[in-house]
């Protein structure tokens, strides 16, 4: 097991961080990749990606198995970005994913929702993901979109099509989308073209990116492959998560978990630079995890395996895309407020940059748009409780200090009419006396939560696309709905 680092602390940027990891064992990690990837070899599902390794000088044998040469990752590393630059609809650049700095958005494709408004678990419907695009595209301190749910509504087999029509529509923030084929992947990219008014257009302010789920580390199924070379081709940002649950498609050991998903991480990086070198991709921040061995559940909230995954992207200077916010709970109760903290807050000391999944409970089955709402809360108590503290003649207040003296109060002075907007008010958490909170109802914090989700989606109208836009965007819809009906 690999040892707390507790006191792993470093300045960055003129404020303190959190490293899970040594440098030393980055190192080591790398190099437990690099050995996987020379010795083990992946199994990949795809003759085109085969041939690209082939002729770069990889080992074919078995068939479909590929030893990875480490020179083919050091190249790799070196030619892909540093830093990625997301953009929002209208093309202002938003998200800069680079250094310590966070951004938060929700997750995607979730089987059933809270409702807000009765307290019920149910299936969710494409109403339910426009309301929640809605709420995103409101919220300050969501930074980036996902489809939250899946719209038990429409037709399965394209409801991704369904989904990325609601996020263009319905937000100009950026969107990280899930599509569940590469035809899918191909539609989702062509509507993002015709928002962005050409392909030349979304590739020099790109405003989505596509997540790509892997198979495992060692084992890359077709159809991801099939996304990667494709985004790559395009030249367009790129999240490639190999999945590895420990005790089950990995090692038990937090080490071994994490070496096995970063070869896998790194096989997805040596290809797509080998399609296009300087093809943007953003590194995976988890891994490690496993199976809670009592439940069989794998949990989205664990505490051991926290800040090991950022380390290392951290390492290779690359971006990264992490999960925070989530709660294995089953409602939006005091655990899920707990985990959801506790995670965010890890998220944002270790730097994880794009943080997905607020709003999350149930081990990633279920989602809450209160929930999400009180995400958002805790989400704005941790960028207060990080800023850079101002110290100043002006903020030390000393002359003022020595004119109120011991005996005096603050109250009434200007200063303190000049700065108490500057102390960080909540929307959500209570801080009324008991009778005040009382009289208003004795609400509870997901009470409080539903009523914000109520009063926005009441009154929030996003800026909807021009309607021959949409109009294209329907037809791109209809399309894979008739090939597919």
């Amino acid at each position: 097991m690999l040892p707390l680092q507790g006191i792993n602390i470093t300045d960055r940027r003129d404020r303190m961080v959190f490293a899970r990891l040594s440098e030393r064992q980055c190192q080591q990690l790398h190099e437990a990749s690099l050995r996987i990837l020379e010795r083990t070899g992946v199994r990949l599902y795809l003759q085109e990606a085969l041939d690209l390794l082939k002729r770069a000088g990889a080992e074919i044998f078995d068939g479909n198995r590929v030893r990875i040469p480490a020179r083919l990752v050091e190249q790799a590393l070196d030619t892909a970005p540093k830093r990625v630059v997301l953009y929002d609809r209208n093309g202002h650049p938003t998200i800069f994913l680079e250094g310590h700095r966070s951004y938060y958005g929700p997750g995607s494709d979730l089987l059933n929702i809270i409702d807000h408004r009765t307290g019920q678990r149910r299936r969710p419907v494409l109403q339910d993901v426009k309301e929640g695009i809605t709420l995103c595209d409101a919220l300050p301190n969501i930074d980036f979109v996902m489809s939250l749910f899946l719209p038990s509504d429409v037709n399965q087999i394209v409801a991704d099509r369904y989904q990325m029509e609601v996020m263009l529509n319905y937000t100009t923030k950026p969107i990280v989308y899930v599509t569940y084929d590469t035809s899918g992947c191909v539609d989702a990219v062509e509507m993002s073209e015709i928002v962005a008014g050409s392909a030349q257009a979304l590739y020099e302010k790109p405003f989505t990116a596509c997540y790509i789920n892997v198979t495992t580390g060692l084992r890359h199924n077709r159809e991801a492959l099939e996304k990667l070379l494709f985004m790559a081709q395009k030249g367009l940002p790129t999240l490639y998560i190999p999945v590895g649950s420990g005790g089950l498609t990995a090692p038990m050991t937090m080490a071994g978990a994490m070496a096995l998903v970063n070869a896998g991480a790194l096989t997805g990086l040596v290809i797509s630079q080998l399609q296009r070198p300087g093809t943007p991709i953003i590194f995976p921040g988890w891994g490690g995890e496993a199976l809670d061995m009592r439940t069989m559940v794998e949990p989205y909230a664990g505490s051991d395996y926290q800040g090991i995954a950022e380390s290392l992207a951290h390492f290779y200077g690359l971006p990264v895309f992490t999960l925070g916010g989530a709660s294995d709970a089953k409602l939006p109760d005091s655990q899920a407020a707990a985990e959801a903290a506790l995670t965010l807050m890890l998220r944002a000391l270790s730097g994880g940059q794009l943080v997905h999944d607020l709003g999350y409970l149930e081990s990633g089955l279920c989602g809450s748009l209160a929930q999400l709402v009180i995400c958002d809360e805790i989400v704005d108590w941790i960028k207060h409780a990080l800023t850079e503290v101002d110290i100043s003649e002006e903020t030390l207040a000393l002359d003022l200090i020595d004119q109120v003296g011991p005996d005096g109060q603050f109250l009434e002075s200007e200063h303190t009419l000049q700065h108490f907007r500057e102390r960080w008010y909540p929307r959500l958490f209570e801080r009324e006396n008991y009778e005040r909170w009382q009289s208003r109802g004795s609400k509870t914090l997901v009470q409080r939560a539903a009523e914000r989700v109520e009063e926005i989606l009441a009154n929030h109208k996003p800026p909807l696309l021009p309607k021959d836009v949409a109009a294209r965007l329907r037809a791109v819809v209809d399309r894979a709905a008739q090939r597919y009906g």
